[in-house]
């Protein structure tokens, strides 16, 4: 059995090229495109295009209800379904308006790829992202032998992390000129720094305690000033491979050149917790630590929109939706509280509502405002 179509393949390029160059979507989410309609293709026995049906559209989702995820043991998740079946409605949308297909395809029967409510709200559910604790990361930290340079990197790696949350990509492209120790702030700029969506912006240190941002400052004076290393170098330089003292090949030092690819980051970290006796919590897991230590601190609209800003947000919304959810037990204490009486003052639902108003006005939100 063939297991290409020729015009399928030329359609497909056609497709992926038009969401990279037209649409500006990334290499990952061209990816997940591409992983979609293989897996239909391989299901309709590759199948030219032009004889798609919504029969067959109805037939896979039911086929992928019944696949097993050959990493996990069990069946599909349902958010994979909704992803796969999701790409390929907009792919045979977008197929039924090209010349050589408009004719042969209803545009309708890209329809038949939607699931149903019921698992679309699964899919879709919004999962508590879980976080180590400031003190949990402290700990870890405070564990880590500093003998070499490795490890001197390594504790540093960690400690930057958690002062500035930035993202593993930027950790693994970071320069010594865009760390300001006088004012404390990085300057990820995305012509040099891998940063989401290519933003440039400044990261403040986070309050998170001097003895952290101690061992950053150490880390780089070391490096300035002991190994002599200039503002164009990388920050956390990758690991030399070469011949150890028992002639074995191994790791010996630091070699000048930025990490190629952020898993040797995220080694680093597992290292570390597994080290500490906790679990395993990745890079990105520290952002979430910072946001919620915002929720303490900031006691004003104004003072969380910069710390959302400190994370390279566009706007407060984005942290509190993709970040700030409150944590079951602090959403119990919460409810608690607001059950005890309070004698010493009575809430104005009219100061509610202008207070709520302008929070949103402060996020971006226009909402206009009023008086009475």
């Amino acid at each position: 059995m063939h297991k290409h179509h020729p015009d399928n393949e030329r359609i497909k390029h056609r497709y992926l090229s038009f969401l990279k160059e037209a649409m500006r979507q990334s290499e990952p989410t061209l990816d997940g495109v591409a992983k979609a309609i293989a897996r239909f293709e391989d299901y309709n026995q590759y199948r030219d295009f032009k004889l798609f049906h919504h029969q067959q559209a109805i037939a896979f989702k039911k086929h992928l209800t019944e696949q097993i995820n050959k990493q996990t043991g069990k069946k599909l998740s349902k958010s994979t379904v909704h992803s796969t079946c999701a790409n390929l409605k907009k792919f045979f949308e977008w197929l039924a308006r090209e010349r050589g297909y408009k004719s042969r395809l209803q545009y309708s029967d890209a329809e038949y790829f939607n699931i149903s409510n019921k698992d679309m709200r699964i899919a879709t559910a919004r999962r508590g992202k879980t976080a180590p604790t400031v003190e949990q990361i402290k700990h870890v930290i405070q564990l880590m032998p500093e003998h070499t340079d490795i490890e001197r990197r390594n504790k540093a790696l960690i400690a930057f992390t958690l002062l500035t949350g930035a993202r593993d990509g930027a950790l693994a492209s970071i320069k010594l000129k865009h760390v300001n120790l006088i004012d404390g702030s990085v300057y990820q700029d995305a012509r040099e720094v891998s940063t989401k969506f290519s933003k440039t912006f400044v990261t403040y240190f986070f309050p998170v305690g001097d003895d952290i941002r101690q061992i950053v400052m150490d880390w780089i004076n070391y490096l300035k000033e002991q190994k002599l290393w200039g503002n164009d170098d990388p920050l956390f330089p990758m690991t030399e491979i070469g011949l150890n003292e028992n002639k074995q090949f191994g790791a010996i030092g630091l070699k000048l050149k930025h990490w190629s690819t952020t898993a040797p980051i995220r080694e680093i970290f597992k290292q570390a917790f597994n080290g500490a006796g906790l679990s395993y919590f990745n890079p990105h897991s520290f952002r979430n630590t910072l946001v919620k230590l915002g929720e303490v601190i900031c006691k004003t609209p104004e003072e969380f929109k910069a710390w959302s800003q400190n994370l390279g947000h566009e706007g407060v919304m984005t942290t509190f939706l993709s970040y700030g959810q409150v944590a079951e037990h602090r959403q119990g204490e919460i409810l608690k509280q607001l059950t005890r009486p309070n004698n010493n003052s009575k809430a104005d639902p009219h100061e509610l509502l202008r207070g709520m108003m302008q929070y949103f006005n402060d996020s971006g939100i226009k909402v206009p405002l009023t008086e009475k």
